[in-house]
């Protein structure tokens, strides 16, 4: 950690004066009450007859031992400075606030809530952690040289004048109270005691916490596991409409939401901007961020809950806006009932501080977070025309070596987001190091490759990769059919003109994809002619295992052909269904359950057929049955 000296450290030496005096206050009365046992060499090694009649003294409580002194006593010297002290404190207090700093124990006060016993509860835990005497102090007060953090019990003593206050700050240690649920002070055990009472457990102060009351601004070691990459302030590549939603929400955060904090859900594809949109609002509304990934914190050895606490309590100490990455996973889990779920669910719920949820997928908490604001925002895929000016743009130096033309086609043939764009020129670059290391120019091909390896890794753990060999000139056709299949890669390379320049894709929901049937007895060039079109388009073909989909289990191949097809859309390429007679089929009367279930599974293809945006094609040999599905 990094400490420095500030103005606010004054205010916490004048506290440390202070607690030496409340120290040295009741060494004076724990002296007084030792008299008789002075001279005893084994003192706190065992309990004296005369140590237990005066205790059971109906004269005075043990609670009051350390109690202020009366007046006329010997302490009144001691009583005198201990108000010199406060007196001090209370100056330096003016002169700070005059000063317009506020020290870091006043800004745990106001952050948690915090009652002025906590708060000296915090300066006698402190006082071990800034200098070691007080380990040796604490020791000599509990008359027992190991015990050299403070207890409940000589903590209470020390700052509470009555018994009356220390029966009610022991509600300062309760799991909810402010000190317990954020962790600032932990309870621990005494290891030579089983199972010890409230009052013989010893306070230690988190060293998150001590390092703040020190003057550090480092953040909790236990958080940078899973602490995600922010990007850096300025140039955003969001859209002008979303920048627009930012700006508008920011300029709007502290009238709307004055006492409440929001909850706002950024979703979308992998390189849409989620990560630049959440660092353009803590921009605007001029606070750090703090991305954390929920994925990571789940496969990390610290417990969801504490690490759920100890992220809101850095954005508390800090003031940043929280954000967190990859949580589909515990916005969607397999059942409504998964504790992790539940865990994040309700720790949104009781949070106090604005909180981001970057995911994929849409999710809507219903009445979970019906105390708290929650918005939505989807941002969506780029369009062709913004595409063509993203690559523009990313290109910058490259874009001289590339014509209308082949930025045209690049943009047709490859649905990327900003993102994806960004890692596509990265590794381009690798590419064309690798392949021309003195000059290292980067070409169309290196482009090209490097596009079509975005997101492949997700359907090659589904389907077979084909690497494509063949050419128009090497298959044997029939007029009408090979004009067919030029038409279909035409329909692909043209649809950016016809979706996006002539606005069809505003019309139409579904149905902009390309399906193509292939039938014919083995032999005829099916598989041929999947690969001349793949490589006519410049896209990638994917052989669908059929053994890795169908399943016996009732719902397992549809949830196989759900993978399928959500991990081919990301991944630009073709997909190729040989043998597609064991998918589809004729759908035949509902008998049983079995041809109900089977018809289940053939409508699921079909949909999913019509939801898909790529180029599907399709090899059998029963073009009967695929006709009549």
């Amino acid at each position: 950690m990094t400490y420095r000296m500030t103005k606010g450290m004054e205010h916490t030496l004048a506290q440390l004066a202070r607690l030496d005096l409340l120290i040295r206050r009741a060494v004076v009365r724990l002296r007084q009450g030792q008299a008789s046992r002075a001279d005893d060499e084994f003192r706190g090694l065992y309990v004296s007859d005369d140590e237990v009649d005066a205790l059971l003294d109906g004269s005075r409580s043990p609670l009051d031992l350390w109690g202020p002194a009366e007046a006329g006593e010997e302490t009144t010297p001691l009583e005198a400075a201990l108000r010199a002290a406060e007196n001090c404190l209370a100056q330096v207090e003016a002169e700070l606030d005059a000063a317009d700093v506020v020290p870091p124990l006043d800004q745990l006060a106001r952050l948690f809530r915090l009652s002025d016993f906590e708060r000296d509860v915090l300066v006698v835990c402190l006082a071990a952690e800034f200098d070691l005497k007080y380990e040796r102090l604490y020791g000599y007060l509990q008359d027992d040289v190991t015990k050299k953090r403070p207890t409940v019990d000589l903590t209470l003593r020390l700052l509470c004048p009555s018994a009356e206050a220390r029966l009610a700050a022991r509600r300062c240690f309760e799991p909810d109270a402010p000190l317990m649920r954020w962790e600032l002070v932990t309870l621990h055990d005494d290891p030579g005691a089983r199972r010890p009472v409230l009052l013989g457990r010893y306070l230690k102060l988190d060293e998150r916490i001590a390092g703040f009351l020190l003057g550090s601004n480092t953040p909790d070691a236990r958080l940078a596991p899973f602490t995600a990459p922010a990007p850096p302030p300025g140039a955003s590549p969001l859209p002008p409409d979303i920048q627009t939603r930012v700006a508008q929400w920011a300029a709007a955060w502290d009238e709307t939401w004055p006492d409440v904090a929001p909850v706002l859900l950024l979703h979308g594809r992998y390189g849409t901007g989620r990560r630049h949109m959440a660092r353009e609002l803590a921009d605007r509304l001029r606070r750090p961020l703090l991305l954390l990934s929920a994925l990571d914190l789940l496969t990390s050895e610290l417990p969801l809950a504490q690490g759920l606490k100890l992220a809101e309590r850095e954005a508390r100490l800090t003031g940043a806006l929280l954000g967190w990455t990859d949580t589909d996973t515990l916005l969607h889990p397999e059942t409504a009932a998964d504790p992790d779920h539940r865990a994040f669910v309700q720790s949104l719920a009781r949070g106090r501080m604005p909180t981001l949820l970057l995911a994929e997928k849409a999710w809507e908490p219903a009445r979970d977070l019906a105390r708290r604001p929650f918005l939505r925002l989807e941002l969506s895929e780029p369009s062709y025309a913004q595409r063509q000016q993203l690559w523009v743009d990313s290109l910058n130096g490259h874009a001289a070596r590339l014509t209308p033309d082949d930025l045209s086609a690049l943009t047709g043939r490859f649905r990327l987001t900003p993102g994806q764009m960004s890692d596509a020129l990265a590794r381009a670059q690798t590419l064309a190091w690798a392949r021309d290391p003195r000059h290292g120019h980067v070409t169309l091909a290196d482009i090209d490759a490097a596009c079509r390896s975005q997101a492949q890794h997700r359907l090659s753990a589904l389907a077979r990769k084909l690497t494509p060999h063949y050419t128009w000139d090497d298959i044997v056709l029939p007029r009408p059919q090979l004009a067919t299949l030029r038409l279909m890669c035409a329909m692909v390379r043209h649809r950016p003109l016809v979706y996006d320049d002539w606005g069809f894709d505003r019309k139409l929901a579904m149905g902009k994809g390309v399906v193509s049937l292939f039938a014919g007895p083995s032999g005829t060039g099916k598989t041929l002619a999947a690969e001349i079109m793949a490589r006519d388009l410049g896209l990638d073909l994917y052989q669908i295992d059929l053994s890795s989909v169908v399943s016996k289990y009732i719902g397992e191949t549809e949830k196989n052909l759900d993978r399928i097809f959500r991990a081919a859309e990301y991944a630009n390429a073709v997909l190729f269904f040989d043998e597609a007679d064991a998918l589809f089929g004729k759908r035949s009367e509902v008998r049983d359950s079995h041809d109900r279930y089977a018809n289940l599974e053939i409508s699921y293809l079909l949909q999913r057929m019509e939801a898909y945006e790529g180029l599907a094609i399709l090899a059998t040999n029963l073009r009967q049955h695929l006709d009549e599905a």
